[in-house]
């Protein structure tokens, strides 16, 4: 029997787990696989995968599974464009400025002294993120020019997309963000995620409550998802003292564990109906 969907995975996490369980009550035929164990022939048909749900959590297993099956004519949410766009923060940063959505002021320098030149002209303190990662794993607060000389150095010894300076302003908030889930054109649930620390990541302790969702937030929310190409993402967004709303990230295979568990929204069940109607 061909699967209705197949949930693509290299870690099973509770949010694969969910979308299994939400299959089984639906009685929607859920086929999981592995991608650490996938070869895909390139040459053939592919086999029936029905929908996929792309859920690697490596950037680039995501990246390049989603490529050979769209390549052969398999339906893949999100889809390839996603994953590069949303997967990079310089790239989404310019697709989000594009689309008219409010976002942190940003530079991106491409050497050491350049970064350090243009952090002297614009003041600090700033955010040095890699333009690819997430859980909030090597974003530093830049507060001097002598932290900045210490931590740009040793970027400048790791691969080479860590050489890649993009800096963002801290900006001025008050302790939380907020994650927006997005199925479709619809916020279907959103968080708060509060800290004292300045990272707000709930892998790095954040605590969620319940967000109630706004016109404002939904439609910066949907320019947001459609400047990437998304079908189902989570849009993070802060309270900026100056600007109000701004997004500062756009999840290609966003978490929302928290946010089903605060919200009591069945949001694997929402991805699932989804998909199936897409296919359709």
């Amino acid at each position: 029997m061909s699967p209705d969907v197949t949930i693509l995975y290299d870690t099973i996490r509770w949010e694969e787990k969910g979308l299994l369980e939400a299959g089984k009550k639906k009685d929607i035929n859920i086929q999981m696989v592995d991608c650490k164990k996938l070869a895909v022939d390139l040459e053939k048909k592919p086999e029936d995968y029905g929908v996929v749900i792309q859920r690697c959590v490596s950037y680039y297993r995501n990246l390049h599974s989603t490529a050979a099956l769209e390549g052969l004519g398999v339906k893949v949410i999100n889809c390839l464009n996603t994953g590069i766009f949303a997967g990079n923060k310089l790239f989404t940063h310019m697709l989000l400025k594009k689309a008219g959505v409010p976002t942190p002021d940003a530079t991106v320098a491409f050497s050491k002294d350049a970064a350090l030149d243009a952090l002297d002209i614009q003041g600090y303190p700033k955010v040095i993120k890699p333009t690819v990662g997430s859980w909030g794993r090597l974003i530093s607060k830049l507060n001097d020019r002598d932290s900045a000389e210490g931590i740009i150095e040793s970027r400048e010894n790791m691969y080479p997309i860590y050489q890649v300076h993009y800096l963002e302003e801290f900006v001025k908030r008050p302790p939380r963000d907020i994650r927006a889930i997005m199925v479709g054109d619809k916020i279907v649930a959103a968080i708060y995620r509060n800290s004292e620390h300045w990272k707000t990541n709930m892998a790095l302790g954040g605590v969620a409550e319940p967000c109630e969702v706004t016109q404002e937030m939904e439609e910066m929310c949907i320019k947001a998802k459609k400047a990437v190409q998304g079908d189902i993402v989570g849009v993070d967004l802060m309270e900026s003292d100056e600007k109000g709303l701004v997004v500062h990230e756009v999840n290609n295979t966003t978490e929302y564990k928290n946010t089903v568990r605060v919200c009591e929204v069945d949001i694997p069940s929402l991805m699932l109906d989804y998909a199936l109607k897409i296919e359709k």
